[in-house]
């Protein structure tokens, strides 16, 4: 009798329990890069540094946000990897397909640069409000010359792209799009 109470115990117990959904992994794609022809750092070389942020939590997680206040990350989705190496990673491949440059190097690399790129994130998120959603990046690029430790330039990019759902599918969607912008935005601010 005990063994019939504790099987019925063990099938109810099994058949009570859900299963989770399935943990959704999105990345943000190199976008399609033309070959400089022609670059007045040709023969130079740049480290692209670790991009930080001064304003969003930059992790794994993916950010959205229904108001100023109202902020949080998606429970079953998330990116590749952390937002800030998935950035570095993008830059540098970015960069390196570009030739503007002789070499580009992570900021982990011990070889001697001419110019180095920091970045710092304003913004990186899935903003939704009422029947508007979009993905928002605000990135300020700083290039400075890695002999002297002065400016050379400095420009922020911000961009705002309607998403195709208001889901996290939709919002790397979104997110592609302005990467390619960006992309292209930062090659010609360098040229």
């Amino acid at each position: 009798m005990n063994k019939y109470i504790l099987l019925i115990a063990l099938v109810l117990a099994n058949t009570a329990c859900t299963k989770a959904p399935a943990l959704k992994i999105y990345t943000l794609n190199v976008p399609q890069i033309k070959e400089t022809t022609y670059s007045a750092f040709k023969n130079k070389t740049i480290k692209i540094t670790y991009p930080q942020s001064l304003r969003e939590q930059m992790s794994q997680k993916m950010n959205f946000s229904y108001s100023i206040n109202d902020r949080g990350t998606y429970q079953n989705s998330e990116w590749s990897n952390h937002m800030s190496k998935l950035l570095q990673g993008t830059l540098i491949d970015v960069l390196g397909r570009s030739r503007l440059f002789k070499a580009v190097l992570a900021d982990t690399s011990t070889l001697k640069e001419n110019y180095r790129l920091e970045s710092n994130i304003f913004s990186f998120e899935h903003r939704v409000r009422a029947e508007q959603s979009h993905s928002v990046v605000s990135i300020q690029f700083t290039l400075i010359d890695a002999d002297t430790g002065r400016l050379v330039r400095s420009r922020r990019f911000s961009y705002q792209e309607p998403t195709p759902s208001t889901d996290a599918k939709g919002y790397a969607l979104a997110t592609n799009v302005i990467l390619a912008r960006l992309s292209a935005d930062l090659l010609g601010w360098l040229r």
